[in-house]
């Protein structure tokens, strides 16, 4: 599965990347997102509940960061399973460009891969419920920056 895309956001460049590395923000805009939490040098574990057609499973995962270019971009790589649901893994750049004082474009390409019960349910319902989550976390991320103390940072 390949997933790319854009969104602009409400801020400045460096409040972007702030928001980006901000696990609470991030648990709060991620749907069915249960916990993240710091696992070591720019690493996260994540429990989350996520549906995919008629499938819907509890994954724990872990999250690491690399390639790290403050403010404008970073590789995450992540890798996680759901009992008898599956597994996935695959990894994603995330890149910030400038735009306006206040506006901050965040583009993605993610590819990534899942077994199990997920890869038997269809590519089509996969890349659908991952399109779905990508749009769902974007549309709450940027309504916490555009509403969030973020937004009045320096």
């Amino acid at each position: 599965m390949n997933l790319t895309g854009q969104q602009h956001l409400p801020v400045s460049q460096a409040q972007a990347w702030a928001a980006l590395h901000d696990t609470a923000l991030l648990q709060a805009a991620l749907p069915g997102c249960e916990a993240i939490t710091p696992a070591g040098d720019n690493a996260f574990d994540v429990l989350m509940t996520v549906a995919v057609g008629p499938v819907k499973a509890r994954f724990q995962g872990r999250l690491q960061l690399s390639e790290l270019m403050p403010p404008q971009s970073y590789r995450l790589s992540f890798e996680g399973a759901g009992d008898a649901a599956g597994h996935g893994k695959g990894q994603a750049l995330v890149q910030l460009q400038a735009v306006a004082a206040r506006d901050t474009v965040l583009s993605y390409d993610v590819t990534a891969s899942v077994g199990g019960a997920l890869a038997l349910i269809g590519a089509p319902f996969v890349d659908t419920a991952s399109q779905q989550l990508a749009q769902d976390f974007l549309a709450r991320f940027h309504a916490a920056l555009a509403a969030g103390p973020a937004r009045d940072a320096a």
